[in-house]
């Protein structure tokens, strides 16, 4: 049986971080999560490097949830990388940020991005987004 694809959670603010883990549990979303806090260590990771090298690049990853505001790399460049990279292209890339701005929507779905969610602002929904987008992409959405 194969293993379940991890779920990358690329998040530099701790409270957020907190809320999504928590909300990915009760919504009963059994896949390993790594949480990155920054968007030099989101790429290490998905691409077995510097602290990562013993990582197999080869374990599927269902999704990753990303934000835009991020230390060191910032998540559109992020993004730009992870659907630039053959070995990561079809990777699913859910963008989970707080920016409404056109130009960031824009330019993630111009970097290929599979969704764009805004962070709602109330507590309770964020935690029905962040439930919902956990169900989708680990039980519903068909890998390839």
């Amino acid at each position: 049986m194969a293993q379940p694809g991890i779920i990358l959670l690329v998040e530099d603010n701790k409270d957020d971080e907190i809320l999504t883990l928590d909300a990915l549990h009760n919504a009963g979303v059994t896949n390993p999560v790594f949480v990155a806090r920054d968007g030099a260590e989101a790429l290490d990771f998905l691409f077995a490097e510097g602290l990562f090298t013993a990582r197999d690049p080869y374990r599927t990853l269902c999704v990753v949830l990303l934000d835009l505001k991020l230390p060191k790399i910032s998540g559109t460049e992020v993004l730009r990388r992870i659907k630039t990279d053959e070995r990561t292209r079809r990777t699913p890339v859910v963008v989970l940020t707080t920016s409404s701005e056109q130009q960031d929507v824009h330019a993630c779905y111009e970097n290929g991005a599979n969704s764009y969610v805004r962070k709602p602002v109330e507590f309770e929904k964020f935690l029905e987004a962040v439930r919902h987008l956990g169900l989708y992409w680990t039980v519903v959405n068909e890998r390839a």
